[in-house]
Parts: C-alpha cells; structure tokens; sequence
C-alpha cells in the first residue's frame, strides 16, 4: 500500500534558502497551508537539529487554516556535512472527538504518515564564495572608471561604529550641558534686569548668552555631520 499524499501546501516546495553570512543567526520561512476540510496535525523534522531553531515546531491546523513556520540556522561554520541539511514535514489528519496529540503521532503507522522533503540551500555572498573555492562570473572593466575597492572588514566596520556612537553620546551630554548653562545665565539674566534699567546695548551677561549659543549651534552642526556619516 502505498503512502498517502501530502495534503499540505507547502511553500517552498523543494528547497529552503538561507542567505549569509552565517556568523550570525540566519532565518528562512516556509508556510503550510491546510485546503481540506479536516484537521491536520503537522510536525517539522530536520537532518541537522542542533543547527537549526523551527517555531512552531509542530501543531495543528484547522481547515482551510495557514501558518508560517519561522527556521532559524544558528551560527555555524559548515562542514562537508552542508549539503545534506534536510527538513521534512510530515502530516496526518485529526480524528474526530478529543485524543492526546503525542500518542496519536506514535499510534500511527509510518505507512499512514503524509511526507514531504525540502533541502537546504546556502547563499554566500561573493567573498565567501571565493572562499569555498567559487569563481565569481568575470565582468568587463569600465575603462573610464578606476577599480574601487571595497571593505569588507566587518570587524572594522563594527569597531568604527561604536566610535560613531560612543562620539554621539559625549556630543548629546555635552549639549545638554550647554542649554543647562544657558537656563542658568538667563535666570541670572532676569534678576539682573529687575534691578537695572534697559537699554539699547547688550549686556555683558547677554553677550556671554550668544557666545554659548553660538557653542551649540556649532556642536549640533558637527553632531548632524557624524549622525550623517552614521546613517550611510
């Protein structure tokens, strides 16, 4: 006799990609769709589990009912075991009435189980596939343009943005420091007025007000041009 077929959708069909780099959790997503007018219990299984985090796992869907399944590669170094990542989704449909979910999976005959296999394909990108030993498809030279290269130093990339950062915080506490200081002078501004009668000339105190408001026009001028660079 032979096994049922899937009456799951399942998207993607065959195959699960994976876009690097891999030195950071990378995640792929498949949706299962139930079109009958059943029950469906579903479970994920995997060649690799303990690379890989799948939620949900397992479940059960009602008819007609669809759920995205999110898979997470961990951080991993692949091995010459890479090309034999496997996952496959196996159903059955739900009795009706109340039953125990994990005894029904072991009560049911491996024959009766509805299967489907999804390899795992792996994406570089093109410094890693030169790496592995790829070869990139060779591109005819601009012969206006001069060849630009491009860093690809991630751990200078991250050590620059934490000066970035680290820079915008000192530039944040001290222009905060500034507009306390121009309270403070504004408030010893207003006593000094009350006591002294106006006229047309500044005041050594508003004098001292406009060169700190001139510092800070200044600070927020270099604080846009580094939150700039940070954003490109």
């Amino acid at each position: 006799m032979s096994k049922p077929e899937q009456v799951l959708i399942i998207e993607p069909q065959n195959e699960l990609k994976f876009k690097g780099p891999f030195n950071l959790p990378v995640t792929s997503y498949m949706k299962l769709t139930n079109p009958s007018d059943k029950k469906v219990l579903f479970k994920i299984k995997t060649t690799a589990p303990k690379k890989y985090c799948v939620r949900p796992n397992s479940g059960l869907l009602k008819a007609g009912e669809v759920i995205e399944i999110a898979i997470s590669l961990q951080p991993v170094e692949f091995g010459t075991d890479k090309n034999k990542h496997k996952f496959m989704v196996q159903s059955v449909f739900a009795p009706e009435g109340n039953f125990h979910i994990d005894q029904l999976w072991k009560d049911t005959a491996p024959d009766q189980l509805m299967d489907s296999k999804l390899k795992c394909v792996f994406e570089l990108p093109p410094d890693e596939v030169n790496k592995e030993g790829g070869q990139e498809e060779p591109v005819e030279a601009s012969p206006n343009l001069a060849p630009q290269s491009v860093p690809n130093d991630q751990g200078h990339v991250m050590a620059e943005l934490k000066e970035l950062r680290e820079n915008e915080h000192n530039l944040r506490q001290e222009n905060l420091r500034l507009k306390e200081e121009i309270l403070r002078l504004k408030h010893e501004n207003r006593g000094t007025l009350k006591t002294e009668t106006v006229n047309k000339y500044q005041p050594p105190a508003s004098q001292e007000n406009m060169a700190v408001l001139i510092i800070v026009a200044v600070v927020l001028g270099i604080l846009g041009m580094i939150l700039g660079k940070f954003m490109l």
